[in-house]
């Protein structure tokens, strides 16, 4: 097949979305009016979000009436699992064109693999639907933007599927932070690490008949059927930026939310495919530092060969505050002499419910814990550090443009 690649608006026709401008459906808002939900995308994270969903169902209102996904066993499992859940049997299909386009649906759940979160979810906006999109939000900056900008005119609300946002120890966090006590924080250091092969999916039963090619690649370019695309995506540059959209998006978007931040000023970062010599095109190591114009930096680091190196700790001028241990301890390890600040744990109360946040904010039409808004912010640290790795220079970003830039 030659290497072009279908244009958005193209697949779009060929998918049963005919949207106007302007055009917008009535989301349920009343307080008695019962909330419908597609899923989009429906693998491993989406079947979390239908756990959360049949939980919600009786207080919240909410019947899930539609899936998507281009994958026929996905599918037929998917809508099994809604059928029993809900009584009812869902429509299905493997275009997410159908499923936006539909009166009887008032807001999606993006679950697929990185590079449709976004141009799925603008096709949802511009339909009028509110969304749940996964992290990372979004895989350019350009499309954040639109994004952004399209849930704010349409007045749209949108989750984006950070959780940490609704885990009560970072609000602590942000407070005890802020009312300083842990003095001038300079530095912000993070780290995620494994040592076993969690991507590898088998892919011996994905077979080109099952798959709807065409809908999975809508945005990319055309190549061949290769089930490895389709089961072990975040392998390739085609499908996701690699570990920093993976993994960092949670833990950037976690320092944003304790620091007060938005945007970087700057981001370097190293890495290499050093040990997992199995096809994959992004590195299996990876290294980012981020400059903050709040006056910190944040260090992130992750590898695919080793557990040892998990963390989360904010460091200060009196102490170091550690967000990898549920607890939130705080010491007065590496405080300034006489100025250190006792042992002592974070006053934290219970955690939120990501999924039910949204729902109340679909009916409210307030702005939820994990704002579209939020989203944007996280997807262009990730972004930049992305971009850093690949081209080995300092990215910045101009906030007036919108854009990001080498230097």
């Amino acid at each position: 097949m030659p290497n072009t690649s279908l244009s958005r608006r193209g697949f779009l026709a060929t998918s049963g979305l005919a949207l106007s401008a302007g055009m917008l459906s009535g989301a349920a808002s009343g307080a008695n009016e019962r909330i419908r939900i597609g899923l989009i995308g429906t693998g491993g994270r989406c079947r979390a979000h239908m756990d959360s969903l049949a939980k919600l169902r009786e207080a919240h209102n909410v019947e899930v009436v539609a899936v998507c996904d281009v994958w026929k066993p996905n599918r037929e499992s998917a809508a099994a699992i809604i059928e029993k859940s809900f009584g009812t049997k869902p429509f299905q299909t493997s275009r997410f064109g159908e499923v936006v386009s539909r009166n009887d649906i008032d807001a999606v759940v993006i679950a697929t693999p990185d590079f449709a979160h976004t141009p799925i979810m603008i096709e949802a906006l511009k339909a009028g639907k509110d969304v749940y999109v996964e992290k990372p939000m979004s895989l350019t900056v350009e499309e954040a933007s639109e994004a952004l900008d399209l849930a704010r005119k349409n007045e749209r609300v949108v989750q984006v599927g950070t959780q940490r946002r609704s885990e009560s120890r970072w609000k602590a966090a942000n407070e005890f932070i802020a009312s300083g006590k842990l003095g001038k924080v300079s530095r912000i250091s993070a780290a995620n690490y494994f040592n076993h092969a969690r991507w590898a999916r088998d892919y011996d039963n994905c077979v080109a008949e099952d798959v709807d090619w065409e809908a999975y690649l809508f945005n990319r370019p055309s190549v061949p059927f290769d089930a490895r695309l389709l089961r072990r995506w975040q392998l390739y540059r085609m499908c996701t930026n690699g570990l920093s959209g993976l993994w960092m998006a949670h833990l950037i978007d976690a320092a944003h939310m304790v620091m007060g931040s938005t945007y970087p000023n700057s981001a370097v970062a190293l890495g290499g495919i050093y040990y997992w010599k199995d096809g994959r095109e992004h590195t299996d190591e990876f290294h980012a530092i981020l400059d903050y114009p709040e006056g910190y930096l944040f260090d992130w680091a992750m590898g695919l060969t080793n557990a040892a190196g998990t963390h989360y700790t904010v460091h200060g001028l009196y102490g170091t505050l550690n967000l990898d241990d549920p607890a939130a301890p705080y010491s007065g390890d590496g405080g300034e002499e006489g100025k250190a600040i006792e042992a002592g744990k974070l006053v934290t109360g219970p955690d939120g419910d990501h999924m039910a946040n949204w729902l109340e904010c679909m009916r409210s039409r307030q702005r939820p814990i994990g704002d579209i808004e939020f989203g944007h912010q996280h997807s262009v640290a990730t972004i930049m550090a992305a971009a850093a790795l690949d081209t080995g220079q300092r990215m910045r970003y101009d906030r007036d443009q919108r854009k990001i830039l080498p230097g």
